[in-house]
């Protein structure tokens, strides 16, 4: 990627005339050799009488927000206790307080589940607290406002030198467009009947792992983060742990009719789709484990690089 000239090579804060970014405080001319070569020409002392020379000395290059962690060791700490911690306190919550979490965290998460799914599957979707408003039939202004929302993240993260981000759009724009233009639209109705919950453990698993990215952002120096940590592990707790214990006892299925909803998932999802009580529970536990074990690796990676910064300081 050839560097713009006009931005700092660091953190892509506009350029100033100076010789430093006031932002990031990296120095514009060895961030951009670091950028490129790997290693910037620094001046090393010779010896009194003696000419000094330039030697060419490699450099670690530190991503922003590797130089962002003020304290390491702490960071260390909060890294391996933060995620155990929410999930324990969200599991110990849906045992005291089962119809309280369900209100506040995992309804909201369960209809943006609903909303997400018919995003991607090219319906125009409202979320509400106990409803997601879906449209009866596809049309262009949804799909259209999800790829160019993602192409734009796309563009930011690729300018931002975060080629994970980028990965990550590029496989929400495929899936849209295997949503959109790959599946009947009664397929599609079944797939978003299944995100509330499916869709839902996913993206509480997301919420927590936001939990180990962007430190050079709000999210990393307020307290959002541990926000957005907390909803995740409540909402997930909620969600997983109802289809866990429905492996051992059917009776725990949410089944029945909701005032002002209709049927509820499970049972539009056996009535109408034809769905059998083993599969049900199965794929919502194959989904729910899923997202764990993504979750899991993350945490393990995300330990490992707390480790490195304290190696390193």
């Amino acid at each position: 990627m050839v560097p713009d000239s006009s931005t700092c090579p660091w953190c892509s804060a506009p350029r100033l005339d100076s010789a430093r970014c006031p932002r990031c405080g990296a120095d514009y001319a060895k961030a951009e050799q670091i950028r490129s070569h790997g290693r910037a020409a620094v001046l090393v002392a010779a010896p009194v009488a003696e000419v000094v020379v330039e030697e060419a000395v490699s450099a670690v290059i530190v991503g922003l927000e590797d130089r962002l962690v003020e304290d390491p060791a702490a960071e260390l700490k909060i890294t391996v206790a933060a995620l155990p911690g929410a999930l324990a306190l969200g599991v110990l919550f849906h045992y005291l307080t089962p119809g309280l979490q369900r209100i506040f965290f995992g309804m909201p998460v369960h209809e943006l589940g609903h909303a997400v799914s018919a995003w991607l599957c090219g319906f125009f979707a409202i979320p509400t607290l106990w409803k997601t408003l879906v449209w009866e039939e596809r049309g262009f202004f949804a799909p259209l406002v999800l790829a160019g929302a993602v192409v734009y993240a796309m563009v930011r993260a690729w300018r931002a030198d975060k080629p994970l981000f980028v990965a990550f759009g590029a496989i929400v724009l495929v899936a849209q467009a295997l949503g959109t233009f790959a599946i009947r639209e009664t397929t599609a109705q079944m797939v978003f009947t299944f995100g509330g919950d499916g869709m839902g453990m996913v993206l509480a698993a997301a919420l927590m792992a936001s939990f180990f990215f962007g430190k050079d952002t709000q999210l990393y120096k307020g307290w959002t983060r541990w926000g957005l940590l907390a909803i995740g592990a409540a909402a997930f707790s909620d969600m997983f742990a109802t289809w866990l214990g429905a492996l051992r006892d059917r009776g725990a299925i949410p089944f029945g009719e909701i005032e002002g909803v209709g049927l509820s998932d499970p049972m539009k999802l056996i009535e109408e789709y034809g769905w059998s009580t083993k599969a049900l529970v199965r794929r919502y536990v194959m989904v729910g484990a899923g997202s764990l074990f993504a979750l899991a690796a993350l945490y393990v990676w995300a330990v490992l690089r707390a480790r490195r910064y304290v190696k390193e300081a």
